[in-house]
Protein backbone atom coordinates (compact mmCIF):
# COMPACT_ATOMS: atom_id res chain seq x y z
CA UNK A 1 0.00 0.00 0.00
CA UNK A 2 1.58 3.43 -1.14
CA UNK A 3 1.42 6.17 1.00
CA UNK A 4 -0.25 9.57 -0.43
CA UNK A 5 0.99 12.51 1.91
CA UNK A 6 0.77 15.97 0.36
CA UNK A 7 4.24 17.54 0.95
CA UNK A 8 2.87 20.77 2.06
CA UNK A 9 2.34 19.34 5.81
CA UNK A 10 5.76 18.82 6.33
CA UNK A 11 9.34 20.13 6.67
CA UNK A 12 11.25 20.73 3.37
CA UNK A 13 13.45 17.73 4.89
CA UNK A 14 10.67 15.50 5.35
CA UNK A 15 9.16 15.96 2.04
CA UNK A 16 12.42 14.87 0.60
CA UNK A 17 12.19 11.73 2.26
CA UNK A 18 8.63 11.12 1.90
CA UNK A 19 8.47 11.88 -2.04
CA UNK A 20 12.07 10.41 -2.90
CA UNK A 21 11.40 6.89 -0.86
CA UNK A 22 8.20 6.60 1.18
CA UNK A 23 5.80 6.01 -1.11
CA UNK A 24 6.92 2.07 -1.59
CA UNK A 25 9.69 0.38 0.16
CA UNK A 26 10.65 -0.30 -4.03
CA UNK A 27 11.63 2.97 -3.37
CA UNK A 28 14.01 3.29 -0.33
CA UNK A 29 17.84 3.77 -1.06
CA UNK A 30 20.41 0.98 -1.36
CA UNK A 31 21.33 1.56 2.19
CA UNK A 32 17.70 0.89 3.58
CA UNK A 33 17.24 -1.39 1.44
CA UNK A 34 20.61 -3.25 2.54
CA UNK A 35 19.33 -2.81 6.16
CA UNK A 36 16.06 -4.63 5.92
CA UNK A 37 17.86 -7.27 3.82
CA UNK A 38 20.18 -8.10 6.82
CA UNK A 39 17.23 -7.99 9.07
CA UNK A 40 15.24 -10.46 6.75
CA UNK A 41 14.15 -12.70 9.68
CA UNK A 42 11.65 -10.07 11.17
CA UNK A 43 8.47 -8.78 9.09
CA UNK A 44 9.07 -5.09 10.52
CA UNK A 45 12.31 -4.61 12.04
CA UNK A 46 12.89 -1.26 13.50
CA UNK A 47 14.10 1.05 11.25
CA UNK A 48 17.99 1.25 11.20
CA UNK A 49 20.12 4.31 11.85
CA UNK A 50 20.91 4.83 8.13
CA UNK A 51 16.69 5.02 7.66
CA UNK A 52 14.73 7.87 6.76
CA UNK A 53 13.20 7.78 9.80
CA UNK A 54 16.53 7.91 11.87
CA UNK A 55 17.31 10.99 9.69
CA UNK A 56 13.61 12.93 10.40
CA UNK A 57 14.08 12.13 14.42
CA UNK A 58 17.73 13.46 13.79
CA UNK A 59 16.94 16.44 12.44
CA UNK A 60 13.83 17.26 14.62
CA UNK A 61 14.36 15.74 17.63
CA UNK A 62 16.82 18.58 18.81
CA UNK A 63 13.72 21.12 18.69
CA UNK A 64 11.48 18.66 20.38
CA UNK A 65 11.66 18.80 24.17
CA UNK A 66 12.13 15.49 25.72
CA UNK A 67 9.62 14.64 27.58
CA UNK A 68 8.97 11.18 26.05
CA UNK A 69 11.13 8.27 25.07
CA UNK A 70 9.92 6.88 21.60
CA UNK A 71 10.49 3.76 19.69
CA UNK A 72 12.24 4.50 16.25
CA UNK A 73 8.87 4.16 13.76
CA UNK A 74 7.48 7.54 12.35
CA UNK A 75 3.86 6.83 11.74
CA UNK A 76 2.28 8.58 8.94
CA UNK A 77 -0.56 6.78 8.13
CA UNK A 78 -3.86 5.54 9.92
CA UNK A 79 -6.50 3.42 8.59
CA UNK A 80 -8.98 1.36 10.87
CA UNK A 81 -6.86 -0.39 13.02
CA UNK A 82 -3.63 -0.12 11.03
CA UNK A 83 -0.86 2.62 11.14
CA UNK A 84 2.03 2.99 8.67
CA UNK A 85 5.52 4.08 9.21
CA UNK A 86 7.62 5.98 6.79
CA UNK A 87 9.06 2.95 5.47
CA UNK A 88 5.69 2.28 4.55
CA UNK A 89 5.16 -0.63 6.99
CA UNK A 90 2.24 -1.88 8.24
CA UNK A 91 1.17 -2.30 12.22
CA UNK A 92 -1.32 -3.23 13.62
CA UNK A 93 -2.42 -1.05 16.29
CA UNK A 94 -3.56 -2.63 19.81
CA UNK A 95 -2.99 0.82 21.16
CA UNK A 96 -5.89 3.08 19.71
CA UNK A 97 -3.93 5.97 20.40
CA UNK A 98 -3.98 5.00 24.49
CA UNK A 99 -7.82 4.15 24.15
CA UNK A 100 -8.13 7.36 22.10
CA UNK A 101 -9.16 6.29 18.65
CA UNK A 102 -12.35 3.76 19.05
CA UNK A 103 -13.79 4.21 15.84
CA UNK A 104 -10.23 3.44 14.76
CA UNK A 105 -7.95 5.68 12.72
CA UNK A 106 -9.01 8.01 9.94
CA UNK A 107 -12.71 6.78 10.81
CA UNK A 108 -14.51 8.11 7.52
CA UNK A 109 -17.17 9.94 9.47
CA UNK A 110 -15.11 11.76 10.98
CA UNK A 111 -13.03 12.54 8.57
CA UNK A 112 -16.65 13.88 7.07
CA UNK A 113 -17.70 15.74 9.68
CA UNK A 114 -13.89 17.46 10.09
CA UNK A 115 -14.28 18.00 6.45
CA UNK A 116 -17.67 19.91 6.69
CA UNK A 117 -17.35 21.77 9.54
CA UNK A 118 -13.93 23.12 8.46
CA UNK A 119 -15.21 24.46 5.44
CA UNK A 120 -17.84 26.59 8.02
CA UNK A 121 -16.63 27.25 11.16
CA UNK A 122 -13.69 26.39 13.42
CA UNK A 123 -13.26 28.87 16.79
CA UNK A 124 -15.62 32.05 17.95
CA UNK A 125 -14.90 31.56 21.08
CA UNK A 126 -17.11 31.06 24.56
CA UNK A 127 -17.99 35.04 24.49
CA UNK A 128 -20.76 33.59 21.71
CA UNK A 129 -22.71 30.91 21.38
CA UNK A 130 -22.58 27.98 18.56
CA UNK A 131 -24.44 25.57 17.50
CA UNK A 132 -22.59 22.64 19.00
CA UNK A 133 -21.41 23.24 22.44
CA UNK A 134 -24.94 23.02 23.06
CA UNK A 135 -25.50 19.98 21.31
CA UNK A 136 -22.43 17.92 22.57
CA UNK A 137 -23.71 18.99 25.90
CA UNK A 138 -27.04 18.05 25.61
CA UNK A 139 -26.50 14.88 23.68
CA UNK A 140 -23.74 13.79 26.56
CA UNK A 141 -26.52 14.16 29.09
CA UNK A 142 -29.41 12.50 27.37
CA UNK A 143 -26.90 9.22 26.57
CA UNK A 144 -25.59 9.08 30.21
CA UNK A 145 -29.37 9.13 31.36
CA UNK A 146 -30.25 6.97 28.52
CA UNK A 147 -27.45 4.47 29.49
CA UNK A 148 -28.64 3.87 32.97
CA UNK A 149 -25.59 5.82 34.61
CA UNK A 150 -25.03 8.92 36.41
CA UNK A 151 -28.67 9.21 36.33
CA UNK A 152 -28.88 12.74 37.72
CA UNK A 153 -26.51 14.20 34.90
CA UNK A 154 -27.32 17.74 34.27
CA UNK A 155 -24.99 20.27 32.70
CA UNK A 156 -21.53 19.84 30.76
CA UNK A 157 -18.41 21.67 31.23
CA UNK A 158 -16.40 21.20 28.11
CA UNK A 159 -12.74 21.49 27.82
CA UNK A 160 -9.65 20.39 25.57
CA UNK A 161 -8.26 17.02 27.08
CA UNK A 162 -8.58 14.61 30.18
CA UNK A 163 -6.33 16.62 32.28
CA UNK A 164 -8.29 19.69 31.96
CA UNK A 165 -11.76 17.84 32.80
CA UNK A 166 -10.27 16.42 35.94
CA UNK A 167 -8.79 19.96 36.76
CA UNK A 168 -12.56 21.31 36.59
CA UNK A 169 -13.78 18.52 38.72
CA UNK A 170 -11.26 19.61 41.60
CA UNK A 171 -12.21 23.24 41.02
CA UNK A 172 -15.97 22.27 41.02
CA UNK A 173 -15.24 20.18 44.61
CA UNK A 174 -13.39 23.06 45.94
CA UNK A 175 -16.33 25.07 44.78
CA UNK A 176 -18.96 23.15 46.60
CA UNK A 177 -16.55 22.64 49.63
CA UNK A 178 -16.39 26.41 50.29
CA UNK A 179 -20.25 26.50 49.94
CA UNK A 180 -21.26 24.03 52.36
CA UNK A 181 -18.26 25.79 54.96
CA UNK A 182 -17.27 29.35 54.21
CA UNK A 183 -14.68 28.43 56.74
CA UNK A 184 -12.74 26.88 54.31
CA UNK A 185 -12.47 23.16 56.40
CA UNK A 186 -13.93 21.75 53.58
CA UNK A 187 -11.34 21.88 51.27
CA UNK A 188 -9.20 18.13 51.49
CA UNK A 189 -9.41 16.17 47.93
CA UNK A 190 -8.72 12.41 48.38
CA UNK A 191 -7.88 9.84 45.31
CA UNK A 192 -6.06 6.69 45.14
CA UNK A 193 -3.06 4.85 44.69
CA UNK A 194 -1.94 3.63 41.20
CA UNK A 195 -4.53 6.16 40.32
CA UNK A 196 -3.74 8.21 36.44
CA UNK A 197 -5.57 11.49 36.48
CA UNK A 198 -3.23 14.11 34.37
CA UNK A 199 0.08 16.13 34.48
CA UNK A 200 -1.30 19.74 35.10
CA UNK A 201 -0.97 20.53 39.16
CA UNK A 202 -4.30 19.92 40.28
CA UNK A 203 -4.66 16.60 38.63
CA UNK A 204 -0.72 15.76 39.41
CA UNK A 205 -1.78 16.07 42.97
CA UNK A 206 -4.53 13.71 42.24
CA UNK A 207 -2.00 11.21 41.35
CA UNK A 208 0.14 9.62 43.96
CA UNK A 209 2.80 8.38 41.98
CA UNK A 210 6.54 9.53 42.91
CA UNK A 211 7.76 8.86 39.28
CA UNK A 212 4.87 11.65 38.26
CA UNK A 213 4.98 14.09 41.39
CA UNK A 214 8.55 13.76 42.92
CA UNK A 215 10.14 16.04 40.22
CA UNK A 216 7.36 18.96 40.70
CA UNK A 217 6.83 18.58 44.39
CA UNK A 218 5.69 20.04 46.49
CA UNK A 219 2.21 18.99 45.46
CA UNK A 220 -0.95 21.20 46.13
CA UNK A 221 -1.95 20.85 49.20
CA UNK A 222 -5.06 19.23 50.80
CA UNK A 223 -4.45 16.00 49.05
CA UNK A 224 -5.41 12.75 51.02
CA UNK A 225 -5.07 9.45 49.30
CA UNK A 226 -6.34 5.99 49.87
CA UNK A 227 -5.97 2.10 48.98
CA UNK A 228 -7.90 1.13 46.25
CA UNK A 229 -10.74 -2.09 47.26
CA UNK A 230 -10.03 -1.24 50.62
CA UNK A 231 -13.45 -0.76 51.82
CA UNK A 232 -12.10 -0.07 55.67
CA UNK A 233 -10.15 2.64 55.22
CA UNK A 234 -13.02 4.40 53.92
CA UNK A 235 -14.28 5.75 56.40
CA UNK A 236 -11.06 7.41 58.28
CA UNK A 237 -10.09 8.82 54.26
CA UNK A 238 -12.94 10.30 53.36
CA UNK A 239 -14.15 12.89 56.40
CA UNK A 240 -16.06 16.33 57.33
CA UNK A 241 -13.33 17.94 55.69
CA UNK A 242 -13.19 16.24 52.25
CA UNK A 243 -14.65 18.28 49.35
CA UNK A 244 -14.39 15.83 47.06
CA UNK A 245 -12.95 12.08 46.27
CA UNK A 246 -11.52 11.02 42.52
CA UNK A 247 -11.36 7.29 41.44
CA UNK A 248 -11.42 5.65 38.06
CA UNK A 249 -13.73 2.86 37.76
CA UNK A 250 -10.98 0.54 36.38
CA UNK A 251 -7.84 2.51 36.85
CA UNK A 252 -5.92 2.30 33.25
CA UNK A 253 -2.16 3.81 33.70
CA UNK A 254 -1.90 2.11 37.34
CA UNK A 255 -2.53 -1.63 35.45
CA UNK A 256 -6.11 -2.32 34.74
CA UNK A 257 -7.45 -2.36 37.86
CA UNK A 258 -10.95 -2.67 38.21
CA UNK A 259 -12.82 -1.26 41.32
CA UNK A 260 -15.28 -4.06 43.04
CA UNK A 261 -18.87 -2.95 42.74
CA UNK A 262 -18.88 -3.07 46.71
CA UNK A 263 -16.05 -0.77 47.40
CA UNK A 264 -17.33 1.79 44.99
CA UNK A 265 -21.20 1.67 46.88
CA UNK A 266 -19.20 2.10 50.19
CA UNK A 267 -17.02 5.17 48.76
CA UNK A 268 -20.42 6.81 47.52
CA UNK A 269 -22.36 6.21 50.79
CA UNK A 270 -19.47 7.77 52.23
CA UNK A 271 -19.26 10.56 50.17
CA UNK A 272 -22.98 11.27 50.79
CA UNK A 273 -22.48 10.94 54.60
CA UNK A 274 -19.95 13.62 54.44
CA UNK A 275 -21.25 16.01 51.83
CA UNK A 276 -18.30 15.38 49.71
CA UNK A 277 -18.52 15.09 45.74
CA UNK A 278 -17.78 11.90 44.13
CA UNK A 279 -16.14 12.18 40.95
CA UNK A 280 -15.45 8.94 38.60
CA UNK A 281 -12.84 9.62 36.15
CA UNK A 282 -13.76 7.74 33.21
CA UNK A 283 -10.99 9.55 31.00
CA UNK A 284 -9.89 5.78 29.70
CA UNK A 285 -12.59 3.31 30.57
CA UNK A 286 -15.65 5.10 29.64
CA UNK A 287 -17.52 5.90 26.34
CA UNK A 288 -18.39 1.91 25.22
CA UNK A 289 -14.77 0.56 25.97
CA UNK A 290 -16.46 -1.45 28.64
CA UNK A 291 -19.12 -2.57 26.25
CA UNK A 292 -21.41 -0.22 28.09
CA UNK A 293 -21.21 3.48 27.12
CA UNK A 294 -20.25 4.11 31.04
CA UNK A 295 -17.78 1.62 33.45
CA UNK A 296 -20.51 2.16 36.66
CA UNK A 297 -23.60 2.30 34.25
CA UNK A 298 -24.06 -0.91 36.12
CA UNK A 299 -23.84 0.29 39.76
CA UNK A 300 -27.38 1.44 41.77
CA UNK A 301 -28.42 4.88 41.78
CA UNK A 302 -26.64 5.67 44.94
CA UNK A 303 -23.01 4.68 43.56
CA UNK A 304 -23.33 7.06 40.85
CA UNK A 305 -21.36 10.26 40.43
CA UNK A 306 -21.65 13.23 41.20
CA UNK A 307 -19.43 14.55 38.65
CA UNK A 308 -17.60 12.60 35.40
CA UNK A 309 -15.21 12.98 33.54
CA UNK A 310 -14.35 12.25 30.00
CA UNK A 311 -11.86 12.72 26.76
CA UNK A 312 -9.92 10.52 24.98
CA UNK A 313 -12.48 8.41 22.78
CA UNK A 314 -14.47 11.76 22.70
CA UNK A 315 -12.86 13.11 19.95
CA UNK A 316 -11.40 10.10 18.27
CA UNK A 317 -7.72 11.80 18.39
CA UNK A 318 -9.18 15.30 18.38
CA UNK A 319 -8.76 17.31 21.42
CA UNK A 320 -11.36 17.42 23.75
CA UNK A 321 -12.49 16.55 26.92
CA UNK A 322 -15.70 16.96 29.19
CA UNK A 323 -17.20 17.56 32.27
CA UNK A 324 -20.47 16.53 33.35
CA UNK A 325 -22.13 17.70 36.86
CA UNK A 326 -25.30 16.78 38.22
CA UNK A 327 -27.30 19.58 39.97
CA UNK A 328 -26.08 19.14 43.53
CA UNK A 329 -22.83 20.53 41.70
CA UNK A 330 -23.94 23.04 38.88
CA UNK A 331 -26.15 25.28 41.33
CA UNK A 332 -23.14 26.28 42.98
CA UNK A 333 -20.53 26.94 39.96
CA UNK A 334 -21.28 30.57 39.09
CA UNK A 335 -20.86 32.31 35.51
CA UNK A 336 -16.50 33.36 36.28
CA UNK A 337 -15.96 30.55 38.38
CA UNK A 338 -13.72 28.18 35.40
CA UNK A 339 -13.56 28.99 32.37
CA UNK A 340 -11.52 28.05 28.86
CA UNK A 341 -10.10 29.43 25.38
CA UNK A 342 -10.33 26.76 22.81
CA UNK A 343 -12.94 24.45 24.84
CA UNK A 344 -16.09 24.40 23.46
CA UNK A 345 -14.98 25.21 19.86
CA UNK A 346 -17.23 23.91 16.92
CA UNK A 347 -14.90 21.84 15.07
CA UNK A 348 -14.14 19.76 17.59
CA UNK A 349 -17.82 20.04 19.33
CA UNK A 350 -19.22 18.64 15.94
CA UNK A 351 -16.85 15.74 15.71
CA UNK A 352 -17.49 14.85 19.30
CA UNK A 353 -21.11 14.96 18.95
CA UNK A 354 -21.16 12.27 16.18
CA UNK A 355 -18.34 10.26 18.33
CA UNK A 356 -20.84 10.21 20.92
CA UNK A 357 -23.41 8.93 18.60
CA UNK A 358 -21.42 6.10 17.29
CA UNK A 359 -20.18 4.81 20.43
CA UNK A 360 -23.77 4.83 22.09
CA UNK A 361 -24.83 2.62 19.66
CA UNK A 362 -26.30 -1.21 21.25
CA UNK A 363 -24.78 -2.94 18.82
CA UNK A 364 -21.20 -1.61 19.02
CA UNK A 365 -21.49 -2.02 22.27
CA UNK A 366 -22.42 -5.49 22.31
CA UNK A 367 -19.63 -6.33 19.87
CA UNK A 368 -17.54 -4.87 22.54
CA UNK A 369 -18.34 -7.70 24.78
CA UNK A 370 -18.35 -10.37 22.16
CA UNK A 371 -14.34 -9.47 21.28
CA UNK A 372 -13.58 -9.41 25.02
CA UNK A 373 -14.74 -12.89 25.02
CA UNK A 374 -12.03 -13.56 22.24
CA UNK A 375 -9.39 -11.64 23.67
CA UNK A 376 -9.83 -13.04 27.28
CA UNK A 377 -10.20 -16.71 25.92
CA UNK A 378 -6.89 -16.68 24.05
CA UNK A 379 -5.02 -15.14 27.24
CA UNK A 380 -6.20 -17.81 29.33
CA UNK A 381 -4.87 -20.14 26.82
CA UNK A 382 -1.22 -17.85 27.02
CA UNK A 383 -1.40 -18.20 30.27
CA UNK A 384 -1.85 -22.50 30.71
CA UNK A 385 1.35 -22.25 27.92
CA UNK A 386 3.18 -19.43 30.25
CA UNK A 387 2.63 -20.14 33.45
CA UNK A 388 5.57 -19.05 34.61
CA UNK A 389 5.05 -15.23 32.90
CA UNK A 390 1.45 -14.80 33.06
CA UNK A 391 -0.13 -14.54 36.45
CA UNK A 392 -3.56 -12.75 36.01
CA UNK A 393 -5.79 -11.36 33.24
CA UNK A 394 -7.97 -8.31 34.43
CA UNK A 395 -10.23 -5.63 33.07
CA UNK A 396 -13.67 -5.40 31.12
CA UNK A 397 -14.55 -5.21 27.62
CA UNK A 398 -11.46 -4.08 25.67
CA UNK A 399 -9.43 -2.44 28.37
CA UNK A 400 -7.69 -5.54 29.37
CA UNK A 401 -4.30 -6.04 30.80
CA UNK A 402 -2.03 -9.12 31.30
CA UNK A 403 0.16 -9.15 34.37
CA UNK A 404 3.61 -10.41 33.73
CA UNK A 405 6.16 -11.90 36.06
CA UNK A 406 9.29 -9.72 34.15
CA UNK A 407 9.20 -6.44 32.24
CA UNK A 408 7.10 -6.42 28.89
CA UNK A 409 9.30 -4.01 27.17
CA UNK A 410 11.21 -7.38 25.05
CA UNK A 411 7.79 -8.44 23.67
CA UNK A 412 6.36 -5.17 23.41
CA UNK A 413 9.29 -4.46 21.10
CA UNK A 414 9.59 -8.27 19.70
CA UNK A 415 5.76 -7.80 18.99
CA UNK A 416 6.47 -4.58 17.07
CA UNK A 417 9.03 -6.03 14.72
CA UNK A 418 6.60 -8.29 14.08
CA UNK A 419 4.01 -5.83 13.14
CA UNK A 420 1.74 -5.22 16.70
CA UNK A 421 2.19 -2.57 18.80
CA UNK A 422 1.29 -2.74 22.39
CA UNK A 423 1.81 -1.14 25.21
CA UNK A 424 2.52 -1.20 28.84
CA UNK A 425 0.95 -0.04 32.38
CA UNK A 426 1.53 -0.25 35.74
CA UNK A 427 4.14 -2.65 36.99
CA UNK A 428 4.99 -5.59 34.40
CA UNK A 429 1.89 -4.81 32.71
CA UNK A 430 1.15 -5.59 29.40
CA UNK A 431 -2.17 -3.20 28.16
CA UNK A 432 -4.62 -3.98 25.18
CA UNK A 433 -6.96 -1.01 24.18
CA UNK A 434 -7.75 -1.48 20.57
CA UNK A 435 -10.27 0.35 18.29
CA UNK A 436 -13.91 -0.64 19.61
CA UNK A 437 -14.18 -1.44 16.18
CA UNK A 438 -11.55 -4.15 15.60
CA UNK A 439 -12.02 -7.47 13.36
CA UNK A 440 -12.46 -11.04 14.60
CA UNK A 441 -9.79 -11.70 11.95
CA UNK A 442 -7.25 -8.60 13.53
CA UNK A 443 -8.02 -9.99 16.90
CA UNK A 444 -6.38 -13.59 16.17
CA UNK A 445 -3.97 -12.11 13.97
CA UNK A 446 -2.87 -9.66 16.71
CA UNK A 447 -2.71 -12.33 19.48
CA UNK A 448 -1.22 -14.75 17.09
CA UNK A 449 2.05 -12.43 16.59
CA UNK A 450 1.94 -11.62 20.60
CA UNK A 451 2.52 -15.15 20.75
CA UNK A 452 5.34 -15.24 18.42
CA UNK A 453 6.79 -11.86 20.28
CA UNK A 454 6.67 -13.61 23.59
CA UNK A 455 8.11 -16.97 22.66
CA UNK A 456 10.88 -15.06 20.87
CA UNK A 457 11.86 -13.67 23.95
CA UNK A 458 11.81 -16.75 26.25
Amino acid sequence: MALRLPPRHFASSTVRYLSSQATATSNLSQNVQESISREATLPNPDPSDDSPSAALVKEHSKFMLATYARPPPVFVKGEGSYLWDLENRKYLDFTAGIAVNALGHSDPGSVKVISDQAKTLWHASNLYYNPWTGALSQLLVEKTLASGAMHDAATVFVCNSGSEANEAAIKFSRKVGKVLDPTGAKHEFVSFYKSFHGRTMGSLSATPNPKYQEPFAPMLPGFRYGTYNDIAAINDLVTDKTCGVIIEPIQGEGGVNVASDQFLIALAKRCRETGAVLVYDEIQCGLSRTGTLWAHGHLPKEAHPDILTTAKALGNGFPIGATIVNHHVSEKIKIGDHGTTFGGNPMACRLAHYVVSQLSDPKLQQDVLSKSKIFVERFERMRERYPDLITEIRGKGLILGLQLTQDPLPIVKAARERGLLVITCGINTLRFVPPLTVSQDEIDSGLNILEEAIEATR
